[in-house]
């Protein structure tokens, strides 16, 4: 009579399957994130605008600290990053190293955005 050889296969560890989880977890953020490049990128791009002209006017027609005038931003604006040139008087905010915007104030004017074609002529 024939006897039939069965193996049984260790069930997988948790750690393993924790392992697995996290890795799909992965691949789906980085899927979303793909898909919603573009939207994401506009919005910077709209955050970091709003940041430097808010800051900008702040700072040279308010007269007011740049910690002061991080109390104007909308919530949500946490990521953006304000530096200012002094010598220039010209407010650059970033974000994420993907997005930034420069406004400049310009006596008559007020605070004028940059675009990357003036910055560049520079």
């Amino acid at each position: 009579m024939a006897t039939v050889k069965t193996t049984s296969r260790a069930p997988l560890s948790k750690r393993r399957i924790l392992l697995y989880i996290g890795a799909l977890f992965l691949l789906i953020l980085v899927a979303v994130l793909t898909y919603n490049y573009a939207f994401i990128k506009g919005q910077l791009n709209i955050g970091t605008a709003y940041g430097a002209r808010v800051v900008c006017s702040c700072h040279y027609i308010g007269g007011r600290d740049i910690e002061d005038c991080r109390k104007d931003f909308e919530p949500g604006m946490e990521l953006i990053g304000v530096t200012i040139d002094q010598e220039q008087k010209r407010v650059t905010a970033s974000a994420l190293l993907i997005e930034s915007a420069t406004a400049e104030f310009r006596e008559g004017w007020g605070c004028v955005m940059l675009t990357d074609t003036q910055l560049d002529a520079e």
